[in-house]
């Protein structure tokens, strides 16, 4: 989408913004918002939190519950349109204005518009949570560690405000709801596509890896109830007779080591998203070979599994699992079952705390792994590797075409609500009724878990 620019702009004089379109008004935050301190008195108001994706949503999730105080008392309240601010997590998104009354935690901040900027709230919504605002309330949130960098009340009352004519901001916000909710359906519509082929990816590596190539091999009981049936000619042994847990650690890192670390490994595909050689560490780490099976027990259900193509080191938080020797066993084939939806969710089911929930070895070294002769099983790697290409093909594409969507959504915001581009004359669809809202994915229900634990 081509949009023109302003006809006439004047200087701003921001770090992050250089020009502002002649009409537009620049104040600071304590000139349009107020701080409000309202606390409740029985702590039964709606309990929220904020997803920086999302903005100011319901803590109804089962995942969130886990982290209730035994009273909420005393926390802050607000009201629909209020902005909240989690003060910890400020310098990633974590803000938004609420259309919901409830209490937040007391580690939140709610500011209200004044009254003259009353209307002014959805706009500001915008605005605020930019990108081209991340600036301010990156550059305004101190603190030594990232977790726990603080934006104060002080701080966000002197950051700058963009006050477009209240009538432009009105054609601003209305621009933006319909083209992001046109660019959010075709994203949605995505990953529904990228979900479906996953799944056809999963059901033919679970069907491959468990009952083999031969649809007409006689079949055996496991004797395990999940497990099943099994070929006859597989043998079924515990995992801990085949598998050895490496937890050698180590902090000098080696000449040639890779650093691994959970967000390196992509979920489901055993695929690296990147892996910095010269990345420093400072605690101690796994040391792993290649050949080895990166496992990892934080958040099983991620199923982030790799097998190691060379010799590095890695956090804790992956299991470090070599096959022993004379065990028959090839690991690219342990690397495929381990990553099997059955398995994960076997292992997942195990799992032990709740903020972050981990699985061990001990539960994973007693799960029964059934596996054929070694010349099968090379046969089945093979066999799956060639079935799977063209979909990870096709995954990786729609894949590449969400992330640009997303830039596009990103970038479209930011040069809108800066003023870079000029809406003002753009016809807008009316009578369009906004999409309702969807819950929330596996990934923001840990996002939003993460936050709402965090500030508790």
């Amino acid at each position: 989408m081509s949009l023109p620019t302003y006809p006439q702009y004047k200087k701003a004089g921001l770090p992050w913004l250089s020009e502002v379109p002649v009409g537009w008004e620049v104040k600071r935050a304590k000139h349009v918002f107020k701080i409000i301190n309202e606390r409740s008195k029985t702590g039964e108001e709606e309990k929220l939190t904020v997803s920086s994706k999302n903005g100011v949503v319901p803590r109804r999730g089962e995942n969130v519950t886990m982290f209730m105080a035994a009273s909420y008392v005393g926390h802050k309240l607000c009201w629909p349109g209020d902005l909240v601010v989690n003060s910890l997590w400020a310098w990633a998104n974590g803000l938004g204005f609420s259309n919901h009354h409830g209490l937040v935690s007391t580690a939140y901040s709610v500011y209200r518009p004044l009254p003259d900027f009353a209307e002014a709230a959805p706009y500001l919504h915008y605005l605020l949570r930019s990108s081209a605002f991340q600036w301010e309330l990156q550059v305004g949130s101190k603190g030594i560690w990232t977790s726990r960098l603080q934006l104060t009340d002080d701080t966000f009352l002197r950051m700058p405000i963009l006050l477009p004519p209240l009538a432009e901001q009105r054609q601003i916000v209305a621009f933006l709801d319909h083209h992001t909710r046109q660019i959010n359906r075709l994203v949605r519509a995505k990953r529904r596509l990228i979900g479906l082929l996953q799944e056809q990816k999963q059901a033919l590596i679970h069907r491959a890896v468990t009952q083999g190539l031969d649809a007409q091999a006689p079949m055996k009981a496991s004797g395990v109830a999940w497990l099943g049936a099994v070929p006859g000619h597989w043998e079924v042994k515990r995992l801990k007779l085949v598998l050895q847990n490496i937890v050698q650690q180590t902090t000098q890192k080696q000449e040639g080591d890779t650093y691994i670390a959970l967000e390196n490994i992509e979920s489901w595909s055993g695929r690296l998203t990147f892996a910095e050689e010269e990345t420093p560490f400072e605690s101690q780490v796994k040391r792993f070979a290649c050949g080895d099976v990166l496992f990892g027990k934080l958040r099983p259900y991620l199923a982030k599994v790799v097998l190691a193509e060379y010799n590095g080191v890695c956090v804790g938080e992956l299991l470090v699992l070599r096959v022993v020797p004379n065990a028959a066993l090839l690991p690219a084939f342990v690397a495929l079952k381990l990553r099997s939806k059955p398995m994960i969710d076997l292992i997942n089911s195990s799992t032990f705390g709740a903020k972050m929930p981990r699985a061990d070895w001990e539960f994973i070294g007693n799960i029964a792994f059934s596996f054929p002769p070694l010349e099968e099983q090379h046969a089945i790697v093979a066999h799956i590797e060639s079935e799977t290409r063209l979909l990870d093909a096709t995954i990786s594409r729609a894949q590449r075409e969400v992330e640009l969507l997303q830039e596009y959504r990103t970038r479209l915001v930011a040069d809108v609500v800066t003023g870079r581009a000029d809406v003002r004359r753009v016809v807008v669809p009316v009578g369009v009724a906004a999409e309702e809202a969807e819950g929330l994915d596996e990934a923001e229900e840990a996002e939003v878990t993460e936050l709402a634990a965090d500030a508790d």
